[in-house]
Parts: structure tokens; sequence; C-alpha cells
């Protein structure tokens, strides 16, 4: 393959845009600066950009533990997105396979494969999603059996799927859920008159938050992670 395709395919930039960073020096191949668009890259030659080594990939699949005030979006006038903290080749190719919301913190999954990630998101499809919360009232036991009979949402006129309260503390629990309406776990503690005050995701599917994942970082699924949703 030429080297400008290959530039073209890894980095998701035209032939022309190829052509620039190699007339700037900015790509080398197994350690010299190359500036010949024509060059044939094959298995083992060893490309860079900027000091990232590149390669011809499937699709990408990552888990990430989002801090507080990142966005789930690419672009966003007042707070910074999660792909900031990506130090990969071409994160504008990834997406949010299931959004948290600004304040939300916790388990966030990114893929460049739309399939994948419909089975995630899909309506039709019934993915568990596990939340810590705090809220700002003592819990309830009541509350258990509303969240398994479902809640009626304010604006909405059919019931929540059935929902899988676990009361840790006063005014902590852990709720699974199955849907991804908006900002469904605040808006069901509001519909019982409770309100909430810190909400991180633990699990998405049979995928759990690595313990050991700081805020702001990240990883690669691993294969049985990723055919855990294809199930």
């Amino acid at each position: 393959m030429r080297l400008d395709k290959f530039l073209g395919t890894t980095l998701g930039i035209t032939r022309r845009e190829a052509g620039k960073l190699l007339r700037d020096k900015m790509i080398e191949v197994n350690g010299s600066v190359v500036k010949s668009a024509s060059m044939q890259i094959t298995d083992d030659c060893d490309v860079e950009f900027n000091g990232r080594s590149l390669a011809l990939t499937g699709p990408q699949y990552y888990m990430l533990n989002k801090p507080e005030g990142f966005v789930c979006s690419h672009v966003d006038d007042h707070n910074p997105t999660v792909f900031v903290l990506l130090d990969i080749v071409s994160p504008e190719k990834l997406h949010v396979a299931g959004r948290l919301d600004g304040d939300t913190t916790g388990l966030v999954l990114l893929t460049d494969d739309g399939q994948w990630s419909h089975r995630i998101t899909s309506p039709r499809r019934v993915c568990e999603k596990t939340y810590y919360v705090e809220v700002a009232d003592p819990l309830d036991e009541s509350a258990i059996e509303l969240f398994a009979n479902g809640v009626e949402l304010r604006g909405e006129k059919d019931l929540t799927r059935p929902a899988k309260l676990e009361i840790v503390g006063e005014r902590e629990a852990f709720i699974t859920i199955t849907e991804g309406k908006y900002h469904q776990v605040k808006r069901m503690f509001a519909a019982i008159g409770n309100k909430v005050e810190a909400l991180h995701r633990d699990r998405i599917g049979a995928v759990e938050l690595d313990e050991d994942l700081e805020p702001g970082e990240y990883r690669k699924l691993t294969p049985e992670e990723v055919a855990s949703f294809n199930k």
C-alpha cells in the first residue's frame, strides 16, 4: 500500500493532507523521516506520526473511567469532552456507546463499531446498567418494590421497565436498569420524592469498570468483553 493511502486510512485524512504531513517531515518509517508519498508500506513497516505508531486495525473498543465535568460528545462550547482523554490516533472516529451526563462519573464504552454499540443502546435490547447513587434524603425499603414495579417519569406515559434497587446505606444504593431514557436514574428518584446527589456507573452488561482504573484512564476491552454484547 502506498504511504499516502496508508496515512489516509489510519488518520482519516485526504491524500493531499497526507502529502503535507510528509513534506513537513512529520512521518517516520522504520525510524527514518520519509517524504515520498509513493513509498510502499508492508506488514513489517513501523510507521509513526508525531511519535505515535500507526497501524491498520479493525474495530476499536475501549472502556474509560469518566471523570466529573467531561461530556460524552465530540464538541462542546463549555466543557471538555471525554475524547481529549484518549492518547490514540484519530479519537474523532470513536463514539460513546451509552452516554453519561457531565456530572455523572464511571464506566463509558467507546468504539468505532456502530453495529456493536447499537446492541448496547437499542431500546429493543435488554442491556443492564448498574449505577452507584447517593441521594439527598434517607432511602425507604418501599423504594425497592416501587422500582421493581416501574415508576412513572414526568412527561412519560409508560412506566419504566422493572429496575433492581439495592440499598447499601442510609442515602446510598445500587440501581440496575435496562433502559437508557434521558436522565433516567435521576428522574426515577425524583418520581419517588428524592434527589440524586451523586451518580457513578459501575457496569454495562457483563463489562465492569476496573477498580484500578483512575478517573480519566482507559484501556482496550478484551475480546471476551467485546463478544459479550454479541450474544
